[in-house]
């Protein structure tokens, strides 16, 4: 004790004052000497620590890993070091880089105060994790490269995208991955990348810019670059944000046709509504030459050629008036179950023997205000369209029903209104359309029919009845797939007159049903409509799985299918269909509950032979609600 009497005073003198805290411990670990910074570590004074044993100060401390390796120090004499994190008594905390060494009367601790440097370090952390949590949810591609180009970061979006993975994309130039296109010309346009890297400078691709992803698709774009700097200024990558415009295209798309076909429309009313003073005329004068002829004049044959042009003439004018909206209409409260049960003879006459006409009428069916005659010259216009596309027999389906047409689908659809409505739908399985004929059925004259075999005015009347009386029609067909008219009329509120009822149980009720943690592999290959089912899933508490196609679908299944609950697909997929799909996914996982998804009706599709009875179908367009409530029922 002489000895460290003796020692303590030129100790003192040497440590007291250093930034940084000095503590000597003897073997019991009782503090034999603290320097001022070590006891304002240990909220302590001097006096309260010397003397004391460690443990007995700051109880609980004998069971830490600083402890530990005090007494390893102590047995072993090898130095020891390690940041300790420090929790006081009062619930603050502190971090000490600590630094152990044997000396003759014990161990002297070297303790240094990095808690600011700490908490910076934990600032920066999550200031990371929020940052990577916005890049993992957004819907814009975030990708950012080096000097060179490469690609140092791309978000979940700029996969989807690009339809390159990050595993693969990382540290490989951005101009060997995708390029970008003139939407006008097709012809490259200055890669974003290199602007920035050359002038350095934020700049911006307007709409009007293709990228071509890893596949080929073209996909217009809107999207701004900038660069990065280090904290000196200077110039060390760019960073790209990148927003895919398909949706608002196709939406752009349907605006603008519909717009072409108002326009048009207005024109062909117009013409025929002048056309029809003429035809008056005509048909005036030629009845009146005919009434003042004797028997068997030579003009009896001339006039009354002259009579049925006229009347060809006046039946091209109604069906151009009724495109244009210019018909004179009397509307009912109808009950559309009636029309088509009224009409079912004649239809049967009409298509042949060869065609099987299925009827599913919903009971019950809600009414809707329309004029009769009009109702059955749709349904007139579209069998006799179906026949036509079946010159081989096959089946026509009318189907009714009730639905609701939520906002995601009126967002999704240009002249659809959100509301209750009866639909009324008409399925072949003839030829089916590809999407170019699409695109034109509904305009006056265009007809894929050989010469003289129509004029091109059928679909275009229906399009024109249906929206003079504020309904919407919607045709979803693939070649060799047949066709489905959907003709979409808004409902009579409950108590009007005709074949009101509730909503079926799909329909009922606004609340969805929410999900159990289960995972779902969404297959899709529209894009705004796997955005939309995707995040509604989602947001139900499902984790899900997107995938375009079946062959996209499939690499995802061989990954996770122990964790996969249900398949969710589309039965009219690219590729492989929405059916063989499920069908090397059972052959994977046998047991795998399976849903599809059409924008046929389920009947026209089991009539198709495409699926079986009683399987799991979802026709579109449904709420997310009204999916929602059916994955429930398919999966319990």
């Amino acid at each position: 004790m002489d000895e460290i009497a003796h020692f303590l005073p030129s100790l003192r003198a040497l440590f007291d004052d250093l930034f940084e805290g000095v503590q000597v411990l003897d073997s019991e670990l009782r503090y034999l000497y603290l320097n001022n910074t070590a006891a304002r570590h240990g909220r302590a004074t001097r006096e309260e620590l010397v003397g004391r044993r460690m443990a007995e100060k700051y109880p609980g401390i004998d069971q830490t890993e600083m402890y530990g390796l005090l007494l390893r120090c102590l047995e072993g004499g090898e130095p020891q070091r390690m940041i300790n994190h420090f929790a006081y008594p009062d619930g603050g905390r502190a971090w000490f880089d600590l630094r152990i060494s044997r000396v003759p009367m014990g161990v002297m601790v070297f303790s240094f105060d990095v808690s600011a440097q700490k908490e910076l370090e934990e600032s920066l952390r999550r200031s990371r994790e929020e940052l990577a949590a916005t890049l993992e949810c957004m819907g814009e591609a975030v990708i950012t490269t080096d000097l060179e180009g490469r690609v140092t970061l791309m978000n979940p979006a700029a996969e989807r995208l690009s339809g390159w993975p990050r595993a693969e994309a990382l540290g490989r130039p951005l101009d060997s991955l995708v390029s970008f296109l003139s939407q006008r010309s097709l012809k490259p346009v200055d890669h974003p990348v290199a602007r920035v890297l050359r002038e350095g400078l934020k700049i911006g691709l307007a709409n009007g810019t293709v990228l071509v992803a890893r596949d080929g698709r073209r996909v217009p774009i809107a999207s701004s670059g900038a660069p990065i700097r280090d904290l000196s200024g200077a110039l060390s990558g760019v960073v790209m944000a990148i927003r895919d415009m398909s949706e608002e295209y196709e939406l752009t798309s349907q605006l603008q046709a519909a717009q072409k076909m108002e326009a048009v429309g207005l024109l062909a009313g117009g013409i025929a509504h002048d056309f029809n003073n003429l035809i008056t005329v005509i048909s005036g004068f030629a009845s009146m030459g005919l009434e003042g002829l004797a028997p068997g004049d030579p003009l009896e044959a001339e006039l009354k050629e002259i009579q049925q042009a006229g009347d060809k003439a006046a039946q091209l004018t109604r069906q151009l008036l009724a495109f244009g909206r210019r018909q004179v209409l009397v509307p009912a409260s109808v009950g559309l179950n009636g029309v088509v049960e009224g009409m079912g003879r004649m239809l049967k006459r009409l298509l042949g023997e060869n065609i099987d006409l299925v009827t599913r009428l919903q009971p019950g069916l809600g009414s809707v205000l329309f004029d009769p005659g009009q109702i059955e010259q749709i349904i007139m216009n579209l069998a006799v369209n179906a026949r036509d596309a079946m010159p081989r027999g096959g089946k026509l389906t009318i189907e009714t029903a009730d639905v609701e047409l939520d906002e995601a689908y009126a967002g999704l659809h240009a002249e659809a209104k959100a509301g209750p409505h009866v639909m009324l739908a008409i399925s072949d399985t003839g030829q089916g359309m590809d999407e170019a004929t699409r695109a034109r059925i509904f305009e006056p004259f265009f007809t894929t029919k050989q010469m003289g075999r129509g004029t091109g005015l059928g679909l275009s009347t229906v399009w024109g009845i249906v929206r003079q009386s504020g309904g919407n029609i919607w045709v979803y067909s693939e070649p060799g797939r047949g066709t489905s008219f959907k003709v979409y009329i808004p409902r009579e509120p409950a108590g009007a007159a005709g074949e009101t009822s509730p909503a079926p149980a799909a329909e009922a009720g606004t609340g969805a049903a929410r999900g159990l943690g289960e995972t779902i592999l969404l297959v899709e290959d529209e894009e705004g409509v796997r955005k939309l089912l995707h995040q509604a899933l989602e947001k139900a508490g499902y984790r899900v799985l997107r995938a375009g196609d079946a062959e996209e679908a499939l690499a995802l299944f061989e990954k996770a299918a122990a964790s996969v609950d249900l398949l969710l697909t589309d039965v009219v997929l690219p590729g492989l269909s929405g059916r063989a799909l499920a069908d090397r996914a059972l052959a994977i996982k046998p047991g795998l509950k399976v849903a599809y998804m059409s924008g046929y009706t389920d009947n026209a599709i089991v009539h198709q032979g495409v699926l079986e009875e009683g399987t799991h179908f979802v026709q579109k367009p449904f709420s997310p609600a009204v999916l929602l409530r059916r994955i429930r029922e398919f999966l319990a």
